[in-house]
């Protein structure tokens, strides 16, 4: 078989992302702290941005500083200035006066403050700071502190002990000190375990309620710790009449303890917890003005980008003069980059006030009377009306927030399924999960109403749903089941 050569024709198709469209990309998903934080940068690493604020800023200080006026001319019509004679005129005394004045002798001299303590930034205690902070205060051995940190560090958040003592004996092998003993750990956690908060440093949450009553010393209750020791599974289940027979007791005398278990602490460390919280600015501001909703794009903080007209000019004159080098090309290069950030942050604010214009149209009942009239919506039905792909619109929604006159919410708050209804449009999932939240806030204590209950209860009103969609609302909203709700007392 002999080889040959030829030349071959072939048309294909393929899809080729280009650096400006994957730039566009990745500035439509982020947030708004994201993209400030990615301007910041870029106005710092490409010399050719230049943040109009700021120029705008230095042009209103320059117009409302009066300009001095010029010195007059030299008498003899020469513009070269005698530098010897200009030295000889400062008042040396007035430039230095506020570093030193020679009227006051050195021990005079006042002293300035410093910034105030309080100001320096320091991170918050917690619930490990707190307990090893007790352990060096106490009077104990060196091997007690030692073991003591053991144990500290292998508390959970919530302040439980997530190793065993034998796990926290192997510990000691890796140290150079001598082997820990079982006796020297259990000793160690005995003395933990009487630090502040009470019930701190337990395997699990009975063990946890059981020392926080014996830390209460004679106002322990005693059928409380009866029904902890004796019946603590169906206590959890809530199942008081089995927990009343298996204890002897009549069912009324069981509420005081039962009153006593409620007011101790589930999370023994959970007041220790320093979670700041989490603060929400929109992306997009929707007002009501008259009958019409305005649509506002937050852009408070963020720079607004131009490219220099130094390095316009510059890079012009460079082409005038046929210059070629390292720095037109380097330039040049920056110059490509602030323009295609540029429009890409454009093309971020135009799409997502499209996005925020479609919802708006499309949930105007919501807007204009609460969320019993939230209407079932999905990407597509946006994505339809401002003809662009499903894509787009989920990463436009992701991590953005509008602020509306209903209060504020993600832009993925109105994207949810519909449930068929006999009667007129289809249900929000939302709007059923309302009306389940209503039903239990109503219901008798005693009686509580099942997820079969509420499910007919529903059918009734023309809302076709199955008792598993029911239960599965129901645990969205972190409701209990109802034998969690039943009370007795």
């Amino acid at each position: 078989m002999a080889l040959e050569q030829k030349l071959s024709l072939k048309l294909s198709q393929k899809l080729v992302m280009t650096p400006s469209l994957q730039q566009a990309i990745k500035l439509l998903q982020m947030t708004r702290m994201e993209l400030e934080t990615l301007l910041s940068q870029e106005l710092v690493e490409n010399p050719v941005l230049e943040d109009l604020t700021e120029g705008q800023e230095e042009e209103v200080e320059e117009e409302q500083t009066p300009k001095e006026e010029e010195p007059p001319p030299p008498a003899n019509g020469s513009d070269v200035i005698d530098h010897a004679q200009s030295m000889d005129n400062i008042d040396f005394d007035a430039y230095f006066g506020d570093e030193y004045d020679s009227s006051y002798e050195p021990s005079m001299r006042e002293e300035r403050e410093g910034a105030p303590i309080e100001n320096s930034l320091t991170r918050e205690g917690d619930i490990y700071d707190h307990l090893v902070w007790q352990l060096h205060m106490g009077d104990f051995t060196p091997r007690q502190v030692e073991i003591g940190e053991l144990i500290i560090g292998n508390l959970d958040a919530d302040g439980f002990l997530v190793a065993t003592p034998e796990e926290i004996q192997g510990m000691g092998d890796d140290l150079e000190s001598e082997p820990y003993t079982l006796a020297e750990v259990e000793e160690a956690l005995a003395i933990v375990r009487r630090f502040d908060p009470p019930g701190i440093a337990c395997a699990n949450l009975r063990e946890s309620l059981l020392l926080q009553l014996d830390l209460q010393g004679e106002a322990c209750d005693a059928l409380a710790r009866r029904v902890i020791e004796e019946a603590w599974e169906p206590f959890l289940r809530r199942q008081f009449p089995v927990v009343a027979k298996k204890l002897g007791i009549e069912l009324p005398d069981l509420e005081p303890a039962i009153e006593v278990i409620r007011s101790l602490e589930t999370c023994p460390g959970r007041k220790f917890s320093n979670e700041r919280p989490h603060y929400i600015e929109p992306d997009v501001f929707v007002r009501r003005i008259s009958d019409e909703y305005v649509i506002q794009l937050n852009d408070d903080g963020l720079p607004r980008l131009r490219v220099s007209r130094a390095y316009r000019r510059m890079l012009a004159k460079m082409r005038n003069e046929g210059q070629q080098s390292d720095a037109q090309a380097f330039i040049k290069d920056k110059m490509r980059s602030a323009v295609w950030l540029i429009k890409s942050l454009d093309q971020r604010q135009r799409t997502i006030y499209k996005v925020a214009a479609s919802i708006v149209r499309q949930q105007r009942d919501f807007l204009d009377q609460g969320i019993d009239y939230l209407r079932p919506m999905v990407l597509r039905d946006v994505a339809e009306d401002i003809s662009m792909h499903e894509s787009t619109v989920s990463r436009v929604v992701s991590n953005k927030y509008i602020h509306t006159p209903r209060g504020v919410f993600p832009m993925k708050f109105f994207f949810h399924s519909g449930i068929d209804r006999d009667y007129g449009d289809n249900i929000s999932s939302l709007t059923v999960k309302r009306k389940i939240e209503q039903m239990v806030a109503a219901e008798d204590p005693r009686h509580p109403l099942s997820d079969s209950e509420l499910m007919r209860i529903l059918n009734r009103e023309g809302i076709q749903i199955a008792r598993r969609t029911v239960a599965k609302y129901r645990d969205e909203l972190h409701i209990p089941s109802s034998n969690d709700r039943k009370q007795i007392f």
